[in-house]
């Protein structure tokens, strides 16, 4: 009976409530944010038949959402020593992290925007060279746009990475669910009333990103919060701090950045030209591969959105706990984010799988990309059933501990082996004529051999993550452990 009243009294960090209302919110904003890219694709269909609107901001995207990544790597670096200081009862240290990784991300945001605007075209036609015409055009201009909110975005991750780690996510999940009922009116605005294109889009994108990344930034300067961070006020840099946010920020922004790259360039291969077709009746070149990509990447998206909700809720979780010097607690609350993680991941994978063959048409696409579209993704959804929390949350939760090195070069060597280069023997049709004089065969899998090499990435990085995981060596790779065990707090096991 006494065991069980310790159990209670050393695991109270969350209750099952504080969990509850930690994640939803999490997700839901997750979910918000996600659609922002996805409506734009949707509503944009509808200019052309052959899709070129809905592909140019698809194809921008992916690059978007590489950039959006270095920021979310500070964010992630700044939030998850936030976490360990407030777990550890730090509050002077926490707010003086805080306020580096805020200024950290604004700087950075900055130049990157600038960049994107100076080399536009560049920029483009080195990740799209096969891309040309009216829909390089329509690129160009999604682009060029949608890089003028980049510091929007840098303001928004870093101020929601901080509120999430006070335990406020209600309060980013509101200011989401405004960008995207903003995003919305404004993309029927401008897109379908004033008939402005992608660059109607691109337009509603910013305002809709903009406004909550203001609203954010006044919430974390209230005096109610446990942080309160006024940037530029009595600040001076702290080189052991910037160190110690970028120790965690570099190797995630590597790793996400090369994550994304990847998808870059696998979707480049899907775009090929030798899945070009020409369509007499619309009188121009159409691809349909691409068209089923585009429409089971963004189906697919909403399905891991809930996934990546819980693991962006284990930087708080984890990190706090790992605050706590603790690895009995640590551990107890790893085990039940993956409980989470699992149960949450079922149900978005049983809706999507449930409801696709109607959510497929909302794409105005050719009829015969919607098929192709289905088959990917009910394979990539059965791989998601077991493999999204096993690839995803436990990297998460290794992040919060600190272990980010492993991290990186795990998810950089699976993306490169499995993601990029599976995908390029399926997909690219360069090594047609060698398969063919060498084995007699030839792959040209389309859409599919994306969706293959996918899953195949996912397989790869759930045995390296799990099997990092079961070792024990994230107790080492934890600096927060290690202080909180010099400075003699009870509970602590440096190495156990």
């Amino acid at each position: 009976m006494q065991t069980v009243q310790r159990a209670k009294k050393r695991y109270s960090l969350f209750t099952n409530k504080q969990l509850f209302w930690l994640i939803a919110p999490i997700v839901i904003e997750s979910i918000f944010s996600t659609s922002l890219g996805m409506f734009d694709s949707i509503m944009v269909s509808t200019i052309d038949e052959a899709g070129h609107a809905s592909n140019a901001v698809s194809n921008v995207d992916f690059i978007n959402n590489l950039i959006i990544q270095l920021f979310s790597a500070f964010a992630t670096g700044g939030a998850i020593i936030t976490s360990q200081y407030l777990g550890a009862k730090d509050t002077e240290n926490a707010g003086k992290s805080a306020k580096h990784m805020l200024v950290l991300v604004l700087i950075f945001s900055l130049f990157i925007a600038a960049v994107c605007l100076i080399l536009n075209l560049q920029l483009l036609q080195l990740a799209y060279p096969d891309v040309e015409g009216s829909l390089m055009e329509m690129q160009r201009q999604y682009f060029y746009i949608t890089a003028a909110s980049f510091p929007f975005i840098g303001i928004f991750n870093g101020s929601a990475a901080l509120l999430r780690a006070q335990r406020k996510s209600l309060v980013t999940m509101t200011s989401a669910g405004i960008s995207c009922v903003v995003n919305i009116a404004l993309n029927a605005l401008f897109i379908m009333a004033l008939k402005m294109g992608v660059s109607g889009a691109a337009l509603a994108t910013l305002i809709a990103r903009a406004i909550p990344a203001i609203y954010m930034r006044v919430l974390l300067m209230s005096d109610k919060n446990v942080l309160t961070v006024k940037l530029f006020v009595k600040f001076k840099f702290d080189m052991k701090m910037v160190k110690r946010i970028l120790f965690i920020a570099i190797p995630s922004g590597v790793e996400s950045c090369l994550f994304q790259l990847g998808k870059l360039m696998t979707n480049t291969f899907v775009n090929a030209g030798c899945y070009i077709n020409y369509n007499p009746e619309l009188g121009e070149n159409i691809n349909i591969q691409a068209n089923a990509n585009t429409a089971a990447n963004n189906l697919n998206n909403i399905a891991s959105v809930v996934g990546s909700g819980v693991g962006t809720s284990c930087l708080t979780v984890i990190g706090q706990a790992v605050g706590t010097g603790d690895v009995d607690c640590v551990k107890y609350y790893i085990k039940r984010m993956f409980l989470v993680s699992f149960v949450a991941n079922a149900i978005a994978v049983a809706l999507i799988m449930g409801t696709s063959q109607w959510l497929i048409y909302m794409w105005e696409y050719p009829a015969e990309a919607y098929p192709i579209a289905l088959r990917c993704l009910y394979l990539c959804l059965a791989f998601q059933l077991v493999t999204y929390p096993l690839s995803f949350t436990t990297p998460a939760i290794l992040k919060a501990t600190s272990d980010v090195r492993y991290v990186m070069w795990s998810a950089i060597s699976s993306m490169i082996i499995m993601r990029v280069g599976l995908c390029f023997l399926l997909v690219d049709d360069a090594l047609t004529p060698w398969l063919l004089s060498t084995f007699g065969f030839k792959f040209e899998m389309g859409a599919m051999g994306y969706w293959i090499s996918m899953c195949a990435d996912w397989c790869m990085r759930s045995i390296l993550f799990v099997s990092r995981l079961l070792t024990g060596r994230w107790k080492k790779s934890s600096g927060m452990l290690k202080e909180v065990a010099a400075s003699g707090k009870e509970g602590t096991e440096e190495t156990a």
